[in-house]
């Protein structure tokens, strides 16, 4: 067991991990004077995973299988995970991303039973044909929603401009052509090859500690050693011209929408400090500290929703800028001429004080809300590092790291653009 308090940062955090001999790593942030626990317990599997080879034979999975299988793994022998949860009074939910699946619950009482269920919903896969075909005409409307929000379809619609193979493009849920594919098999497969706890991390926080939280893993079968199936999975970068630098649809919506993005290099294992500072790039160029998205919104060009975010998977990484405005293409032109500008000036030292101050503010205020000190936790483990690693990582960053990454970043010719116009009356 190790107790994370070497330095100021790992103070901060107070955290104390242990991987046990299964290869689960456990995480816990013991808060004196909360009264609720919150349990994050994560498979790093996700949408991208679609090829990997279990013992040697090659397993390929239709898009939406990873999504799939987190609505299936709330459904047991036992009944329904949600339902055992309400029985306790725990609020719980799940959820896919595109590099892992995360259960999670809150709770102010009976922790140990809620924390068997957290364990157990993962530790005993059941799946059925029939409950499959159940699942998939629920997770069919759950798509159709999804198409109908502006919001999903103009960030997949960037994917798709920037990528030309990478599972980056489909959609989290996948299609109703997909998720019909879908088999108790291929789901069997998934559950060996990816819910192994040597693949998983649990962490919680809050009113409990982490002994408490090894205790359960024991009794849920989670702490000695076992013997794991061989696996192996990779998804390669994209290189090349991205394959469609324009796209239009029209939606009902009240104003255009556009996005913008640049496809950048994957992160390489490791490499935190261009994470942080991708992170904060856009913030940088057009966040509401900069003079650039004041006369952007001064002239009624932009409204407050317009932002930009970084998003990264295993072999994919871009940041994109999206927003709403009546003239999208000059507000893409002038956003382009300010990262020249700031290429051949620099940033401003002031922007990127003010920017990172307030992102390691909010780092360390996450760590007092039990939610979000669980689920960062768990984030930071499955990349390979801790929060304290975070922490001192983004401390130590400088306006001239950032100027050198603005130097080879957001290149035109890696962009992609699309635009959503406002659907005219019996479109």
């Amino acid at each position: 067991m190790r107790n994370n308090t070497a330095n100021p940062a790992s103070s901060a955090v107070g955290c104390q991990s242990v991987t046990l001999p299964s290869g689960l790593r456990v995480i816990c942030r013991t808060m004196p004077g909360y009264s609720s626990v919150h349990g994050f317990y994560a498979a790093d599997f996700g949408s991208v995973h679609r090829q990997f080879t279990l013992d040697g034979r090659t397993v390929t999975l239709p898009a939406g299988t990873a999504h799939f299988m987190e609505h299936k793994m709330c459904e047991t022998a036992a009944g329904d995970t949600f339902a055992l949860y309400a029985k306790t009074g725990a609020s719980a939910n799940a959820f896919t991303g595109y590099d892992r699946t995360c259960y999670v619950f809150s709770a102010t009482e009976k922790i140990d039973e809620n924390l068997d269920i957290l364990l157990g919903q993962v530790g005993k896969p059941w799946f059925t044909k029939a409950s499959i075909a159940k699942e998939q005409g629920i997770i069919a409307q759950e798509i159709k929603m999804y198409d109908d929000s502006p919001d999903w379809r103009l960030l997949n619609a960037l994917f798709r401009g920037l990528y030309r193979a990478h599972p980056l493009r489909e959609d989290i849920a996948g299609t109703v052509q997909s998720i019909a594919e879908i088999t108790p098999p291929l789901l069997y497969d998934c559950a060996k090859a990816f819910y192994a706890p040597e693949n998983m991390v649990l962490s919680v926080a809050g009113k409990i500690t982490l002994g408490q939280a090894v205790e359960a893993c024991k009794r849920n079968g989670l702490y000695r050693a076992r013997k794991n199936h061989a696996v192996a999975w990779d998804i390669p970068a994209e290189t090349g011209a991205i394959p469609q630098r324009e796209q239009h649809f029209t939606m009902p919506v009240n104003r255009p929408c556009f996005g913008v993005a640049y496809r950048e290099p994957p992160l390489e294992k490791g490499d935190l400090k261009r994470e942080l500072l991708l992170a904060m790039l856009s913030d940088l160029i057009c966040g509401g500290l900069t003079e650039f998205y004041r006369k952007l919104y001064d002239t009624s060009l932009v409204n407050p929703g317009f932002s930009g975010d970084c998003v990264t998977a295993p072999g994919a990484c871009c940041v994109a800028f999206t927003g709403e405005s009546e003239q999208p293409r000059q507000v893409v032109a002038l956003l382009q001429q300010e990262i020249e500008r700031l290429r051949r000036d620099g940033i401003d030292p002031e922007i990127f004080r003010l920017v990172k101050n307030q992102m390691y503010g909010e780092t360390l205020g996450s760590m007092e809300q039990p939610d979000e000190a669980a689920e960062d936790a768990a984030d930071a483990c499955l990349k390979g590092r801790t929060l304290a690693e975070e922490i001192e990582a983004l401390a130590a960053l400088t306006v001239q790291d950032a100027d050198a990454l603005l130097r080879t970043a957001l290149r035109e010719e890696t962009r992609a653009y699309v635009q959503i116009d406002p659907a005219e009356d019996g479109d």
